[in-house]
This record gives C-alpha cells, structure tokens and sequence, in this order.
C-alpha cells in the first residue's frame, strides 16, 4: 500500500506543472463501482498521442454469512492513443498488484486454469502481481467528461495461503503458487477532464 501511495505520489507531482486542459483526467471505474469496489484513477498526458495512468481499488467490506471478499489493487501503465489523447480508440499496456482476503462465496466459474467453485468451503489470502495488454475506446460527452471501455488480457502470478472455511484460522496450505492467464482488466471509466 506503502508503494502504491508513493507511485500516486510521484505521478502528481511530476504533473502539477502542467495542469491544463486535456493533460489530466480523474476516473472511476462503474463495473467495479456496481460491485462494491471504490476506486479511483488518474491519467496524465505524457505527448500528443501517449498518456500514464494509475488505477487503484480498495474493498473492505464485511459480507452477510461469514463471507470474504476484501482486497486491494494497484493498477499503472501506459496508453496510445491511435487519434488524439482521451479520445477514440487506444492500446494499453499495464502491470498490476496487490493483496485479498476471498472465500465463503458460491463461484461457478471453472476458467483457464482457475476454479472459483473451491471459493465456497475455504477462504484464500495472498497477494498477486502481474501484468497485461488492453484494448479500449473513449466516447467524449461533453468538454470536460469522457465515457470509456476498455478490455485487457494477461498473466497474473499469484501466492496464497488457504484456510479450510471462510471464518475458522485453520490453514490448509501454505505459501502455494499459482500461475494465471487471461482477462486482467474490464473497465467502464466515467472520466473527468482537466
């Protein structure tokens, strides 16, 4: 969280002398807004057709039944744009970590190698980093607001300890690796320009 905050940090800073129009945009993600996951991102203009962002998410909410689903995430990397910067169509590059507390919910899903029905009987806490390439588009509303999709793939290594059921301190396994790949970033950005 530490690195997370000094990464912001270091990217505010770097910008503040050049706060104009369309060298910085403020968002949020809306598809992790509809599941519970406050976030928040910036973006900064780096050359006409280029820009920097950091994206970070936090979820620390208490579930009904015993259930987890805590986490945080940090998200940085680059985009080009292929017209103008914050408009039309970009391709991303980006790298991402952090850390979850997850267990006690009913998955269904069984995809590329990663099983979300074991999240029913045992709670998984570790941490992640990895990294991917995405695709996307921004739609200008208005002066200053934006509206984008974007859709990434990746890997994403992984290290956890699992616990036997989401609320009981029983470990089961220790320190256990795993190795992802696939989607690594969905998002629907309400964005605020400057």
């Amino acid at each position: 969280m530490k690195r997370a905050l000094l990464l912001f940090m270091i990217v505010v800073s770097c910008v503040s002398q050049e706060l104009c129009a369309q060298k910085v945009g403020v968002k949020t993600n809306l598809a992790a807004d509809f599941m519970l996951n406050p976030n928040i991102g910036l973006e900064v203009g780096l050359a006409p057709k280029w820009t920097l962002e950091v994206d970070g998410q936090f979820n620390a909410w208490t579930l009904s039944d015993d259930k987890r689903w805590k986490h945080w995430a940090v998200q940085p990397g680059v985009r080009y744009w292929l017209c103008d910067r914050f408009g039309a169509s970009f391709l991303g590059f980006h790298l991402h970590g952090g850390q979850y507390n997850i267990g006690g919910i009913d998955g269904k899903i069984n995809f590329l190698g990663t099983d979300s029905r074991k999240l029913k009987d045992s709670r998984y806490q570790g941490w992640f980093m990895g990294a991917g390439v995405s695709y996307g588009y921004a739609w200008i509303l208005g002066r200053h607001w934006n509206l984008e999709a974007e859709i990434g793939a990746g890997y994403s290594y992984t290290r956890y300890d699992r616990f036997r059921c989401a609320g009981c301190g029983k470990k089961v396994e220790t320190d256990k690796p795993h190795h992802y790949v696939g989607p690594t970033k969905v998002a629907i950005n309400l964005v605020y320009l400057f």
